[in-house]
């Protein structure tokens, strides 16, 4: 009988089973087209990492952001890279997004007071108000002046990353909206707490503003602690809460663009261009990431996520954030952030004061009117 392994077909299984992670890679074509680019973004969100645990203001995403565009420059990823560095991109970016729902408790926004959802509600409001009246003005982008407002309107480098695969944002308008919210965020732990001081902030109104007028969690963190350890706690709960606000924005980009889309005639109920539009299904406008986010917090609320987990869930969490920010960095090509000219970073300044005075203004309201 002639041996299977010397035949032709038998010849391959025995080379494919010898080559590391082969098998894998049959049953999955997909993941063996991705795995350098993906195994790249993961690198490079390693050293970030490490980077970040360094510098903590600076933070490992912001750290991916600069690692991945200097890889880009200095050694031109090739199309070898490009599925696996698109897929980390996404597909990571939308799973960070859930593991982020398991740190939220739902009970915690009843906690904070009633009194910190005006200030989450109005700042929120008047910084999207004002990323398109002024980004407008500025001649900024569409998405680019969307991705900066509410990143700075809720949560930073969390809230751009739920909205970008919603609205389909670029790499290079993703890349400059987290370097905008960053040097802000920046400038927000330098000066915040001598600000809290010179007003004759308690902690808990610090706390207050501190979770609503500063963007990324470890700022909020810095800028806190700095002022106090209940300044931290309560900032914390505020800035958890805060960051509930990314499933209606989200849901209302969403159906902006459909309705947006239906308008123009590209996307049907019935697939024809030009046909008259149904009515919006609200399922329809909910992306997967987003209800497995709500499942999570839903689940943590219950008390089924152990609190031993939460610290990992949140190491995890912002790792995956991480990588996905690395393989943005590794799309970006600077000379497209070059033609989009200052007047991000303009905005960015803008819609940080905008915020920050829409803060301190209601708290001022609420105590003394």
């Amino acid at each position: 009988m002639k041996d299977a392994s010397l035949s032709p077909s038998g010849t391959t299984r025995l080379a494919t089973a010898r080559r590391p992670g082969a098998a894998l890679a049959a049953r999955f074509p997909g993941f063996a087209v991705r795995l350098p680019g993906l195994a790249l973004a993961a690198g490079v969100g390693l050293v970030a990492t490490a980077l970040g645990r360094l510098v903590p203001v600076v933070g490992g995403p912001v750290s991916a952001i600069v690692l991945g565009v200097l890889v880009a420059v200095m050694v031109r990823p090739g199309d070898r890279m490009r599925p696996g560095i698109a897929f980390a991109g996404r597909g990571v970016l939308q799973a960070a997004v859930v593991v982020l729902g398991a740190q939220l408790s739902l009970g915690q926004v009843l906690r904070v007071g009633v009194g910190s959802l005006p200030v989450m509600i109005l700042t929120l409001t008047a910084c999207l108000a004002a990323a398109y009246g002024i980004g407008r003005r500025l001649g900024v982008v569409r998405d680019l002046r969307t991705l900066i407002g509410v990143g700075t309107g809720i949560c930073g480098a969390s809230a751009i990353a739920a909205v970008t695969p919603v609205i389909g944002a670029a790499e290079a308008e993703v890349a400059y909206a987290v370097s905008t919210i960053f040097v802000f965020n920046i400038a927000a732990v330098l000066t915040f707490p001598a600000l809290g001081h010179l007003l004759g902030m308690g902690q808990h109104a610090f706390g207050l503003f501190a979770g609503t007028a500063v963007n990324d969690m470890s700022s909020v963190v810095a800028a806190a602690t700095t002022y106090g350890g209940s300044a931290a706690d309560y900032a914390v709960v505020v800035k958890l809460a805060r960051t509930l606000l990314i499933i209606p924005i989200c849901l209302g980009l969403a159906a902006l663009g459909r309705r947006r889309a239906r308008t123009a005639g590209t996307v049907t109920d019935v697939g024809v261009p030009g046909a008259l539009p149904g009515p919006v299904r609200v399922g329809r406008l909910v992306p997967w990431f987003l209800t497995g986010f709500l499942v999570l917090a839903a689940v943590n609320t219950a008390g089924l996520v152990p609190s031993a987990a939460h610290g990992p869930l949140s190491t995890l969490s912002v790792f995956l954030i991480t990588v996905a920010l690395s393989a943005i960095g590794l799309s970006t090509e600077p000379s497209r952030l070059r033609r989009s000219g200052p007047a991000p970073l303009l905005l960015g300044g803008c819609l940080w004061l905008v915020v920050s005075a829409t803060s301190l203004g209601v708290q001022f309201l609420a105590r003394y009117v």
